[in-house]
């Protein structure tokens, strides 16, 4: 998504270094080759890093942006509580800031927000969460999110606990989909031809309410990543996810 005011100045991926970025994904680059580390990025003069790789990856990479003061916007998924608290004391102590999201499409975090405030009202709640074959963890760092803000919401509230699972036999393991934050069910579907669909499924007397968000190509992140880029020389520190930035 071209921005007029915003320039792409460097790119960075070990596996293609000395490739011209233009040649790889047929974007009008002036010319940059892609780099095999971050120093380039310093060279480049780079305002803010965007990183999209893997966890062990965007970890050391936003230690870099850390120590050399540069801004850091990162959707890459994976990241434990450990590894968020370890670049929270980094971008402490550091010049630059850092926006870390599980999702950057704005729809998938209105989800999140509405399932919060959703969350005291009714009697039981599970995720399902439906990615591309290629991913590589899961569940998604996304409805841990949202198990996490639901769980917390409950909390909050003066409603009871949930309703416990009434199930005692599981001649398949897993058949339940596993515990996330506040024990909450989460299932994860991976199958070709899926990009990024998150639903959750409150339940209640009589009743039923379902929140489902649907990305169908990864264009619909881009607007949150550009959010986040214009917003990250303001934002002291880590930020956790784009709800501050859309004021809640």
């Amino acid at each position: 998504m071209d921005d007029p005011d915003m320039e792409l100045v460097a790119a960075i991926d070990p596996e293609f270094a000395g490739i011209d970025l233009r040649q790889l994904t047929g974007v009008e680059s002036a010319g940059i080759q892609i780099a095999s580390g971050p120093p380039e990025l310093e060279r480049a003069n780079a305002e803010v890093v965007v990183d999209f790789t893997v966890a062990e990856a965007a970890l050391e990479n936003m230690r870099w942006c850390a120590s050399q003061g540069i801004h850091a916007v990162v959707g890459t998924t994976g990241l434990s509580r450990e590894d968020l608290t370890d670049l929270e004391d980094a971008f402490k102590v550091s010049a630059g800031n850092c926006v870390v999201a599980a999702n950057f499409a704005i729809g998938a975090v209105l989800m999140a927000r509405f399932a919060e405030l959703a969350a005291p009202f009714m009697d039981g709640v599970e995720i399902i969460e439906l990615h591309h074959d290629n991913k590589l963890d899961a569940p998604s760092g996304t409805s841990l999110h949202i198990a996490k803000l639901i769980a917390e919401s409950r909390e909050r509230s003066s409603a009871p606990a949930f309703s416990q699972d009434p199930t005692t036999t599981t001649p398949v393991e897993g058949t339940r989909g596993g515990e996330g934050p506040g024990g909450l069910r989460i299932h994860s579907v991976r199958l070709p031809g899926l990009v990024a669909h998150h639903e959750v499924l409150f339940g209640s007397v009589g009743q039923v309410l379902a929140i489902r968000h649907d990305a169908f190509d990864r264009t619909s992140f881009m607007p949150g990543v550009l959010l986040a880029i214009r917003a990250v020389a303001d934002t002291e520190g880590l930020t956790v996810g784009l709800g501050p930035l859309l004021g809640f």
